[in-house]
């Protein structure tokens, strides 16, 4: 059976008030009975020993008999005395035809007080009794006996527990109507979790839903808030890996099949002898250039998963870094003059960078071939310098430069500044400075990029020098 949330709190906050305030009124109409009845009791005791008081000062005193009994009269009290035989020597009202028990008898003859709160038997109505012993000089002489209706005292009790009763039902109402909002309050943050929820179900990361610190239902909200947050960064990131993966698909696809189309191009050309003798060293070396092109762009993969697997061994040295700027002159000078740019080098002859050769090679070439690529007719510069303990690479362009805003993504595995260039500027599949920034990570280092549209771009390295 399906019970719903907002019932089970009704029934449980009135439930457990009502449980509450029947237990405080029977506490409470108990106590009150019992302190009507006390409160009687200790009236007729102290009657009763008045009159034994002034019996025991002139016991043939009719007077005193009579008086106290006009004057307990009016309190609706009868009296009787009883006789060592517990035979009747005085009586008022209705107490002439009481007969006490043996028991009760033998109770007030051994010294001892007897009370009875209600009695409906032997006076023919509920009534409030006192048995005191009567002594005179240490000795039993008899009893006395008083006695007054329960009817007042059970219309003080009657009237206490219907206004008892009254206050209960307003009680049970208040609480019922304070249940049913906060249950309500409750049950409508509960509802939206729960719409949330769906929402996230159908793959909307956008919902968030109000939260405080007023109780676990708002931490909970916050905690919600943050999952979702969480979620929708990871579908965003899940969405940009799944859009570069399919980038990259398409630039293993073009990249790979053009190199591929030319050697087998001039495998079949040579092979079908349609290759002119006078053309075929020309079309021998066309297919050994797209052959270290190939070879070229799987270990660009190989190495950015390297890295990322930790398997790159450095074996750094002191190295002088103007030896290792020409040779990066040197290597791409051809690639340079190709677009009219000229390599210019600022760094002196005693500065040193302590670095792994091979990789530190592989980071000025891509960051370098990144320069020239995006640089027409300009002056490519690569500086060297010593500040502070630390050695600083500056690798300048006045080529066209980038938005401010894409110099974070470009360090992104297969992101591409501009899709639209046929020439992808980071490395074949994007993966060049992506390389490049975890090269620099791995010694230590750090890099960074100032650029802007039409102005160029300025590649900043720091290596930290050990001597």
């Amino acid at each position: 059976m399906k019970i719903k949330y907002f019932y089970q709190q009704l029934l449980s906050h009135v439930g457990v008030i009502v449980i509450a305030i029947l237990i405080l009124s029977l506490l409470f109409s108990h106590f009150i009975e019992n302190l009507i009845y006390q409160d009687k009791i200790d009236e007729l005791t102290a009657y009763g020993k008045n009159v034994l008081a002034d019996l025991e000062q002139n016991y043939d005193s009719e007077s005193i008999l009579q008086e106290y009994g006009h004057v307990l009269a009016g309190r609706d009290i009868q009296y009787s005395l009883f006789d060592p035989s517990s035979a009747i020597i005085y009586s008022t009202g209705r107490g002439a035809r009481i007969k006490l028990e043996a028991e009760e008898w033998e109770k007030i003859r051994d010294g001892y007080t007897v009370v009875v709160k209600q009695d409906y038997k032997r006076f023919n109505e509920g009534v409030t009794f006192v048995l005191l012993p009567y002594l005179r000089q240490g000795q039993f002489v008899g009893g006395i006996l008083l006695a007054s209706p329960i009817k007042g005292s059970r219309d003080i009790i009657s009237q206490i527990n219907q206004d008892l009763f009254y206050t209960a039902l307003v009680a049970v109402a208040v609480a019922l109507l304070l249940s049913w909002i906060l249950s309500a309050f409750h049950v409508r943050r509960i509802k939206r979790l729960q719409e949330a929820t769906s929402l996230i179900a159908k793959r909307d990361y956008s919902v968030r839903i109000p939260s405080s610190d007023f109780d676990e239902i708002g931490e909970l909200s916050k905690d919600f808030n943050q999952m979702v947050g969480t979620l929708e960064r990871s579908m965003e990131e899940i969405e940009r890996l799944e859009n570069r993966r399919r980038q990259f698909m398409a630039d293993v696809s073009h990249e790979l099949r053009t190199p591929l189309t030319t050697i087998r191009g001039v495998i079949d050309g040579i092979r079908n002898q349609m290759i002119p003798e006078t053309e075929k060293e020309r079309a021998m070396l066309m297919a050994s250039q797209e052959t270290k092109r190939l070879i070229r762009l799987v270990n660009e993969n190989l190495d950015y998963e390297k890295i990322r697997s930790n398997q790159i061994k450095l074996h750094k040295e002191n190295l002088l870094l103007s030896e290792v700027m020409e040779v990066i002159r040197d290597q791409l000078e051809i690639q340079a003059e190709e677009k009219d740019n000229q390599i210019i080098l600022e760094v002196d002859n005693d500065v040193q960078v302590y670095a792994d050769y091979d990789r530190l090679t592989q980071i000025l070439i891509n960051i370098t071939k990144n320069s020239i690529q995006f640089t027409e007719k300009g002056i490519i510069t690569l500086r060297g310098r010593m500040a502070e303990g630390k050695t600083v690479i500056e690798i300048e362009d006045n080529g066209i430069g980038m938005d401010p805003r894409e110099i974070k993504k470009i360090w992104h595995r297969f992101y591409k500044a501009m899709v639209s260039r046929t020439n992808n500027p980071y490395g074949e599949f994007g993966l060049g400075l992506s390389i490049v920034k975890q090269l620099v990570q791995l010694h230590d280092g750090q890099i960074d990029v100032e650029s802007e549209q039409g102005e160029g771009t300025i590649f900043t390295l720091i290596f930290p020098f050990e001597k």
